[in-house]
């Protein structure tokens, strides 16, 4: 057994409960550290890159999630029968689900995150924006207890209690997020329809169909904060990412730091972070977000208890292994020395980095997925350039799993230079065989908008035409066809040489 630079690997071997980029993600990390991982997969993945990767791997049932991925007894099973000491969740699937966490728990394993009893507190977002209310945090105007829906003699304190946050508003799952359960409501005669429909969703999504009520702050910016928290109590923050440009409350583009805000801006929402997620009793990695009013304001969202897609972005800007420092966490020991260094200086970072989410969706048509096999993968490479994913050329993207099938990620030591690695890294990458969101980040990356850091959650709406966009880049692309189709021509004598 190899060691790690801290001594003894922090667990002998280490099941990872999830698949595609973050899976390799993961595997990689137990593999530098000296770990064994073992990886699960589905019908859809016997052949896929993370189980290609992984020391040993263990068939958890057919494609759909609910017969896979998302069984809690197959997962935890095959843990015990590799002799797995602790499990990672990744993102998504059972990442926030605390019957999952506690399930592991219960079976006398690790699980590699936030106990059970903090992603009990903080994944139910009433409870959270009630905690941050507690220690002096200013939350998203809104209710802090759920909508009663099965009550008539209700339905006027709701009214009421809609008009005194304001319209527009939102109708907000409590137990989960990604947009799922939510509606947006432009008057009371709409809130009774949006309430009963983003209850069922939530419901569905979730197994909880509680909702509440919150403002909409139109122009608003989405800045999140990193946070790790150690079993003394410790918690501390690593820094900010602006993931502001999103599309149906989806994430496309994150960038760390956050552009536009003081060291003095930084400390004071760091701190308002940190003040939060010691008072949940934090431990391991999560994430606090926040929403930025147009006048400055900071007003807390939620907090998410897992490891953040985006999580890379921080790692270029701190040169801190998050992944490697929740191994640490998990297995007892303390905050690291590095990451109380990278806390330090996370109010003045040096340098910029960004991320894009190369998804298998078609921006030209609402971002519909494109699910296929891929024909052709080429990502981009040089100085400040990461790519993490588990896709090569030959593929299949299944169409029962999350979309995203690599995050490309420059940094550099100032924003317009990492604006300008982040486009060459763009054209540099060449994906053949199915639709993804590669137009719609080229375009980004030239945006004027983007580059003078005019950000707000309405960014992709006010810019992104779509169908445009799609039919410039098919001009464009055969225009270059024909180009070359006249070359050979010439070439062979079939054409004359233009004068």
């Amino acid at each position: 057994m190899r060691k790690d630079a801290q001594g003894d690997p922090p667990f002998r071997t280490v099941l990872i409960a999830n698949r595609g980029e973050i899976a390799v993600r993961l595997i990689r990390a137990c593999h530098e550290m000296g770990m064994e991982a073992v990886a699960v997969y589905s019908d859809a993945d016997a052949s896929a890159g993370h189980v290609r990767l992984a020391d040993r791997a263990v068939r958890l049932g057919p494609p759909p999630p609910t017969e896979s991925y998302l069984r809690i007894d197959a997962v935890v099973q095959a843990a015990l029968e590799t002799g797995a000491q602790a499990i990672h969740p990744g993102y998504g699937f059972l990442a926030e689900r605390a019957s999952f966490a506690r399930a592991v728990e219960e079976a006398g394993l690790v699980f590699v995150g936030p106990s059970s009893e903090a992603i009990d507190a903080l994944g139910d977002k009433l409870h959270a924006r009630r905690t941050a209310r507690s220690v002096g945090v200013e939350v998203v105007p809104g209710t802090l207890e759920p909508a009663v829906l099965d009550r008539p003699d209700q339905v006027d304190r709701i009214i009421a209690e809609a008009e005194r946050i304001g319209f527009p508003l939102l109708v907000k799952a409590a137990a989960g997020g990604g947009g799922r359960g939510m509606r947006r409501v432009a008057a009371s005669a709409e809130l009774h329809a949006a309430l009963v429909s983003g209850s069922r969703e939530a419901e569905s999504a979730f197994g909880d169909g509680s909702v509440y009520l919150e403002r909409e702050i139109s122009q608003a910016r989405h800045i999140e904060v990193q946070l790790l928290g150690d079993a003394t109590g410790r918690v501390i923050a690593l820094g900010e990412r602006d993931c502001s440009l999103q599309r149906r409350h989806q994430k496309l583009v994150e960038e760390a730091p956050a552009p536009g805000l003081t060291a003095e801006d930084r400390r004071d929402l760091h701190e308002r972070a940190v003040r939060v997620a010691t008072a949940a009793g934090l431990r391991n990695a999560a994430t606090a977000e926040f929403l930025r009013a147009p006048d400055g304001a900071f007003y807390f969202l939620e907090v998410n208890t897992r490891l953040q897609v985006e999580h890379g972005v921080t790692e270029l800007v701190t040169g801190l292994d998050i992944v490697r420092e929740q191994f640490l966490l998990a297995a007892g020991r303390p905050l690291s020395e590095a990451a109380l260094a990278a806390a330090a200086r996370a109010a003045e970072p040096a340098g910029h980095a960004i991320e894009v989410r190369i998804s298998a969706e078609d921006p030209g048509r609402d971002f519909a997925p494109s699910p296929g096999r891929v024909l052709r993968w080429t990502m981009p490479a040089g100085p400040g350039v990461r790519v993490d994913t588990a896709i090569s050329a030959g593929d299949r993207i299944p169409a029962e799993y999350d979309n995203l099938i690599a995050k490309i990620m420059v940094h550099a030591g100032d924003r317009d230079a990492a604006i300008d690695r982040l486009r060459t890294a763009l054209d540099e990458t060449e994906i053949a065989g199915i639709q993804t969101t590669l137009p719609f980040h080229r375009f980004v990356a030239r945006a004027a908008t983007f580059r003078a850091a005019d950000l707000s959650t309405g960014w992709v709406g006010e810019h992104w035409d779509g169908p445009a966009e799609y039919a410039k880049a098919a001009r464009a692309a055969q225009l270059t066809a024909g180009l070359a189709a006249l070359e050979v021509a010439i070439a062979a004598g079939a054409a004359p040489v233009p004068a």
